[in-house]
């Protein structure tokens, strides 16, 4: 939406240069200050707090706090792409897509400052001044055309159940996700994220995924 090994957000190799390393670690301590308060209330001298640099050298990488956010909600999808989607790839293969956004939840269930960003970050984003309302309504946008492509190709290989209508199945299915997210923040002992999507799925789909 895993691998305990791949690294978090804004991890950078050792073999980085320093400033691309210091980069690197802005991000990442911007990301969970961002999954923790929001971008509203996490003001410039906080994050540099939380980055260990000075509000100079905060600004010297990164010269506005929306700069920064941009930054982060990047390199999360970057993340996801490469770790789970193939940039893309894999949406034309419709098993393969929702086994892949299976084990993306079993990720993010490992890794709550995702799930935590994602939430708090995306609800900001209906206000229509916040400067990451362009970034998610672009990603809704993608997310939903790529899944109906996943989709499209399960309906030409007669791999949905009987009465599955395949219209709108994407919108339908993000929402139900997000929705499991926000239960599992809410309560992670009781909501297990990838088994009830899968569960889920096996209603949809006609055979196991890989």
């Amino acid at each position: 939406m895993a691998r305990e090994t791949a690294a978090r957000p804004g991890t950078a190799p050792r073999n980085y240069p320093k400033g691309e390393r210091r980069r690197a670690q802005i991000i990442e301590a911007a990301f969970t200050a961002f999954g923790q308060v929001g971008y509203r209330n996490a003001s410039m001298v906080q994050l540099a707090a939380a980055c260990g640099v000075s509000r100079a050298g905060l600004l010297h990488h990164f010269p506005t706090k929306e700069s920064l956010l941009e930054a982060v909600l990047e390199q999360r999808d970057r993340q996801d792409g490469v770790d789970f989607f193939q940039a893309g790839a894999v949406a034309h293969d419709g098993l393969a897509y929702f086994a892949s956004m299976v084990r993306l939840l079993a990720h993010n269930q490992a890794n709550p400052l995702i799930v935590s960003l994602f939430a708090v970050l995306s609800s900001e984003a209906t206000a229509a001044d916040h400067p990451a309302r362009p970034y998610f309504v672009a990603r809704y946008e993608r997310t939903r055309r790529e899944m109906q492509l996943a989709v499209d190709d399960l309906t030409r290989r007669d791999l949905l159940r009987p009465g599955v209508d395949p219209s709108g199945l994407a919108a339908d299915l993000i929402a139900f996700i997000d929705g499991l997210q926000v239960q599992w923040l809410l309560s992670p002992d009781a909501i297990d994220m990838p088994t009830h999507l899968r569960t889920m799925l096996r209603r949809l789909i006609r055979v196991e995924l890989p």
